[in-house]
């Protein structure tokens, strides 16, 4: 049955704003950056990040749950279970069969390979753990959640690099949209702040170097950006058959984190998701193409998808690493699109970049610029790169009329990921 609606039911979220959708809000319309030198780094030449605020996982999920799996899981599964019960659904109710798991990771767990590593390389077999392996594999965050929620639909890990998290909720929307499921718990979750990422992306000359004023560090659009700044969190949405979510209750009406709800605030729909893209650059390993032709054909294909022409969409929830050239690739990319783009902004300059789980972190912004109708500012932009030459929110939140908005998320080795969101 091709063709389902396919709609935006619950939302939860993890950054180094805030724990929760709400705090996590609040700091990012406040323009705060977060980056902050980390003891985690300590010793690294980039020893500095942008981490979760008290996040205590033990007491959130237990402390058997998280013996046994790592940070990346944790989050993800913090995550879904706030975008569950901010959705209003339990899964006493849903027929398991029917629900599915989709969720983004790049690096996975990288810390949890040292110790062990270690241990083989001195002779020490005895002391390596048997879940060094089932805590480390990407998949493990979407099998977890199918496992504490009951969900026995399919269970996916997506691995596209940054782009991951936008990837997962595409290819979950596929899902819906095709009649397999009816309810689809999808996102990213990335645990960034270990010292062989940091050291790798160093060397790679990934990262600004700014370590005298970490949080004016990651400042897209700028003409001093100088790299990305690490950062880590989840983002989790519930995608649901538009069919379903009105046979439960839930309603169109406008609800926002503000208080502005005139439903029951357990059957509401957010959002729906009308446009999915993806592309390759076919390019390089690492760096984007040069003119942003991949991410062109990416957002060409999600306007196709959503049925839009380029002057449909109010606003733009940009990639915006902070990097040199993949700033600039993307604005090249949106001005052919759009030719005159639309308002723009950048979480990354607040919550840092939080590789595969940034397209769900930035999805996750997007719909709730739609439900508040109020575009975040983005920091630290206070020369404005002439040649992106992009109308960049900043300073404080824009108030806008936002009917529909576009999500870009772009990946090492050139894919592409675009979600387009429009209100219910």
């Amino acid at each position: 049955m091709p063709g389902h609606d396919v709609v935006v039911t619950g939302l939860g979220l993890l950054t180094p704003a805030g724990i929760g959708a709400a705090a996590s809000w609040a700091g990012l319309c406040a323009g705060r950056p977060t980056a902050a030198t980390d003891p985690e780094l300590a010793g690294v030449p980039v020893d500095f990040s942008c981490a979760l605020p008290d996040f205590t996982p033990e007491v959130l999920l237990g402390g058997r749950l998280v013996m046994r799996t790592d940070r990346f899981v944790h989050m993800g599964l913090v995550a879904a279970r706030e975008a569950l019960d901010d959705a209003g659904i339990s899964p006493a109710d849903w027929d398991p069969q029917r629900v599915g798991v989709v969720i983004g990771v790049s690096t996975g767990s990288m810390e949890a390979w040292a110790p062990p590593f270690a241990s083989v390389a001195a002779g020490c077999h005895e002391e390596v753990s048997p879940f060094v392996v089932t805590r480390t594999l990407p998949n493990m965050a979407a099998a977890e959640i199918s496992i504490d929620l009951g969900a026995q639909g399919p269970s996916l890990a997506v691995g596209t690099a940054c782009a991951s998290g936008a990837t997962a909720i595409g290819v979950a929307r596929d899902l819906v949209r095709s009649g397999t499921c009816d309810i689809v718990i999808t996102g990213g979750s990335e645990a960034t702040r270990v010292p062989i990422v940091a050291t790798c992306f160093g060397q790679a000359g990934a990262l600004s170097r700014r370590g005298h004023d970490p949080a004016g560090a990651s400042r897209p659009f700028d003409v001093h950006r100088d790299g990305f700044v690490l950062g880590e969190g989840a983002g989790v949405l519930v995608l649901e058959r538009a069919e379903h979510a009105r046979a439960r209750g839930a309603s169109a009406a406008p609800v926002g984190l503000s208080g502005r709800a005139v439903t029951p605030p357990k059957a509401r729909i957010r959002a729906v998701l009308t446009g999915y893209g993806a592309s390759s650059d076919a390019h390089h390993f690492a760096a984007p193409h040069p003119e942003g032709r991949g991410a062109e054909l990416a957002m060409r294909a999600a306007l196709r998808d959503a049925a839009l022409a380029p002057d449909g969409i109010d606003h733009v929830n940009a990639h915006g690493t902070s990097t040199p050239r993949n700033d600039l690739a993307e604005a090249f990319a949106l001005h052919r699109v759009f030719r005159t783009p639309p308002a723009v902004t950048a979480n990354k300059s607040v919550f840092g970049h939080a590789l595969g789980g940034a397209g769900a972190i930035e999805a996750v912004c997007t719909v709730l610029t739609l439900q508040e109708q109020l575009i975040p500012p983005t920091a630290n932009l206070e020369h404005p790169d002439p040649q992106c030459d992009l109308d960049v929110v900043t300073g404080s939140p824009r108030q806008a009329r936002v009917r529909a908005a576009m999500s870009n998320s772009f990946g090492f080795g050139g894919q592409n990921a675009v979600l387009v969101f429009q209100t219910p």
